[in-house]
């Protein structure tokens, strides 16, 4: 089917452990600064693991009032700060009407800072549970209040598909304005997860690097948690256009795959289709591809099947285009994961700039795919951002350069 819409991207925010606003995110991308750092935790609560990717300097009450920070926790606010700072930048509900507009969030684990002490306190019956600790910890509360903030009341969506959430969002925000159900939307992810009781879950699963991630690398030997939030406003281009609002990149194709295979395990076939179905999406062909954000996390498995698969749809090393992980800067979002790294990959088309895939040094030499290891320049076109999440869910997102 041929698409009747165009759809842009006029808008952007972000709350990420390298950069509070989209400019500060954009200087620490490039400059490969990781926001990597010693987990700060009791003593007592000892970890197999001793970094994260932890949000610095966020103070929700320099943001929102406190009447919307009591009913929140920092996932939510993460979110409802970047939706303000996109939806700001853009102008959006100068020019749409409320119902016209729609909100579609990623969060996959929900409230956790608002869950864990409540249950603490619960079973040690050390007093009453918070009254607003269920609209605190709703994976759904980050969107929900969004829309409240803003006054919209077009469709209001939160996807929970692990680390493809937010990638879902953005790319089901798409298929609604290009179908003509929206006009625009506030689509992107939010995430809060490093609490005590979350990192040791992840340190039971033995994926947790022990210094930190350095994906594709012959040394990695785990992922990186980390937190943060991004949002970015999508909306017709024509509209765009006529508005006279900076465009940042055109958003062309989506796909989506399951592996149907496994839990935790990938295989390279269901990120296959996955990217196969995008650039059917945007009629384009491997060819037009001139960057890959590649999910890479760091695992042994994940970085494994997503090399394997982006040589069988791009080719090897010759035919491949440039690749790179920026989850060594930001670290592992879950949720938040697709939407920061679409807004890298924006950035990088916006700005003519490969982000390094940062402790890739040594390679992986059975990962034969033209990495980047070094700042450099290119001549964007299109570009792809990969997210593949436990439960075999896949889903890449396809960027056009906005020529105009």
């Amino acid at each position: 089917m041929s698409p009747s819409r165009r759809v842009v991207i006029t808008g952007a925010g972000c709350v990420t452990a390298i950069g509070n606003s989209v400019p500060e995110f954009c200087e620490s991308l490039f400059a490969s600064r990781s926001g990597i750092a010693p987990i700060e935790l009791q003593p007592e609560q000892k970890l197999n693991f001793s970094s994260v990717a932890q949000v610095k300097n966020f103070l929700a009450e320099s943001f929102l009032p406190f009447s919307l920070i009591l009913l929140t926790e920092r996932s939510a606010q993460f979110g409802l700060v970047a939706a303000k700072q996109a939806a700001g930048e853009s102008q959006l509900l100068a020019d749409y009407s409320p119902e016209s507009v729609a909100v579609v969030m990623g969060c996959a684990v929900g409230g956790r800072e608002a869950d864990e002490p409540e249950v603490v306190k619960l079973y040690n019956r050390q007093g009453r549970v918070h009254p607003f600790t269920v609209p605190r910890v709703m994976a759904s509360s980050g969107a929900s209040q969004i829309s409240i903030l803003f006054g919209i009341t077009g469709p209001v969506l939160n996807f929970s598909t692990a680390c493809a959430s937010s990638a879902h969002a953005i790319g089901h925000a798409f298929h609604m304005i290009r179908a003509g159900m929206v006009e625009a939307a506030l689509a992107g992810g939010h995430e809060a997860p490093l609490t005590y009781g979350f990192l040791k879950a992840w340190e039971a699963l033995r994926v947790v690097s022990p210094t930190s991630c350095r994906p594709f690398s012959a040394a990695r030997d785990g992922m990186t948690l980390g937190e943060g939030g991004a949002v970015l406003v999508l909306e017709e281009r024509e509209r765009a256009v006529r508005r006279g609002v900076p465009i940042y990149a055109e958003l062309c194709g989506f796909g989506m795959s399951s592996d149907a295979f496994h839990i935790t395990q990938p295989r390279p076939a269901g990120p296959v289709s996955a990217m196969r179905k995008a650039l059917s999406d945007a009629q384009l062909h491997p060819a037009d591809v001139t960057y890959i954000n590649a999910h890479g996390t760091g695992t042994e498995a994940n970085d494994r099947a997503e090399a394997e698969a982006i040589q069988e749809v791009f080719g090897e090393a010759g035919g491949c285009p440039p690749v790179s992980s920026t989850k060594a800067l930001h670290g592992h979002t879950i949720g938040a994961a697709g939407a920061i790294e679409a807004l890298a990959t924006i950035l990088a088309l916006k700005h003519r700039q490969l982000p390094v895939s940062v402790g890739a040094e040594p390679v992986d030499p059975a990962l034969r795919f033209n990495l980047v290891h070094t700042p450099s320049n290119f001549v964007p076109s299109s570009a792809l951002s990969n997210s593949f999440a436990f439960g075999g869910l896949n889903a890449s997102l396809l960027f056009s350069k906005h020529e105009g």
